[in-house]
């Protein structure tokens, strides 16, 4: 037992001993760790000046589609509340994730790069804007390939050649994977947050509102696609009918002009006008049911139109996060401290151990 502890004590001294001799080897060293700590807060501080701020504009909504409410919409949403999962909000094109997975899709952003906005006098597209602010295009003037091309504001996609392809993917890429947040905050509460993060303040608003009012758009009009339809095609034919209707009474007038003092005799010649009166009864009844089918189509409509209430907007001035001069010089300074340090100590051990 005793022989333990003593070796236990030896095991102690000894690490005691080898953290003395670590330290003392890195105090004298202390110049090269001072001067790389200098040398780095020196970089943070550089870097602090030469790195851009970051804004962030944020929009948010709330989504009411009167569609999916009612009973069974109350009682799913009691069962959510008790824990139970009922999987009745699957059913739904964009309900939940599946809403903001929409807002951050390659086309709906790519639809809102097309978006005109006014950047001093000039009017240009959101695409444009942004490479201007990433300074692509003083790397692009020499280059032939890209020299010329432009991204004009409204332009329809299919008339892009494979180079405007490749550099909206880009973008793309760049703000889905940096640039562009939509959350929602709670399952319960049909609010929907847009972050948007850009060194270039007037891009990250612009871009926000945009994508907002184009996949507002695309959500709508999606989503009462069939009743709008149906709708249309009922206008239509009510159109239809009551030219028929008129066509009709205007025949009846004609009808009974050609036989004004005919002799009674003559029944034969009334049957046109009793033949119009017959397409005036049957088109009068028709269009009375055309237009009472139309009047319902248009509140299904208008039951069937989601309604995306916007609650906060983006307001400038935008807040930013800034990378201070302050924590550059701090981090800079401990970074490298600590990178001298372990290349110290890295060398060190090689060495007594060949």
């Amino acid at each position: 037992m005793s022989e333990q502890i003593s070796n236990d004590e030896i095991s102690l001294k000894e690490l005691i001993d080898k953290a003395k001799e670590w330290f003392d080897y890195l105090f004298s060293q202390w110049k090269s760790i001072v001067l790389a700590g200098i040398i780095g807060a020196a970089l943070g501080l550089t870097y602090s000046i030469v790195k851009k701020p970051v804004y962030t504009a944020t929009l948010s909504f709330a989504l009411e589609d009167e569609k999916s409410g009612g009973g069974l919409g109350s009682a799913l949403g009691l069962a959510s509340s008790l824990g139970l999962d009922l999987g009745g909000s699957a059913g739904g094109m964009f309900t939940g994730s599946n809403l903001t997975e929409l807002f951050k899709s390659r086309s709906m952003v790519e639809q809102t790069l097309l978006t005109p906005v006014l950047v001093g006098t000039d009017t240009i597209s959101l695409a444009e804007m942004y490479i201007r602010n990433q300074e692509w295009r003083e790397k692009w003037n020499k280059k032939p390939k890209l020299q010329h091309i432009q991204f004009l504001p409204n332009v329809k996609r299919k008339y892009f050649t494979r180079v405007h392809d490749s550099i909206l993917g880009v973008i793309y890429e760049d703000l889905s994977k940096t640039g562009l947040t939509v959350a929602q905050k709670d399952k319960k509460v049909s609010i929907i947050s847009i972050d948007v993060a850009s060194t270039n303040e007037l891009f990250a608003k612009y871009f926000t509102e945009a994508l907002a009012k184009q996949v507002s758009d695309f959500y709508v009009n999606t989503k009462s696609k069939k009743a709008r339809l149906n709708m249309e095609i009922l206008e239509r034919q009510t159109d239809s009918i009551r030219r028929e209707l008129n066509g009709a009474i205007t025949g009846v007038a004609v009808a009974n002009d050609n036989t004004f003092n005919l002799n009674p005799a003559l029944n034969v010649r009334r049957t046109p006008s009793a033949r119009r009166q017959v397409d005036v009864q049957a088109n009068t009844a028709i269009l009375t049911e055309l237009v009472k089918q139309t009047e319902l189509a248009k509140v299904t409509l208008r039951k069937e139109t989601p309604l995306i209430q916007v609650i906060d907007k983006p307001i400038l001035p935008l807040p930013k996060e800034k990378f201070g001069k302050a924590k550059g010089l701090v981090l800079g300074s401990i970074l490298a401290g600590f990178l001298v340090m372990i290349s110290l100590i890295i060398r060190k051990f090689f060495k007594d151990n060949n």
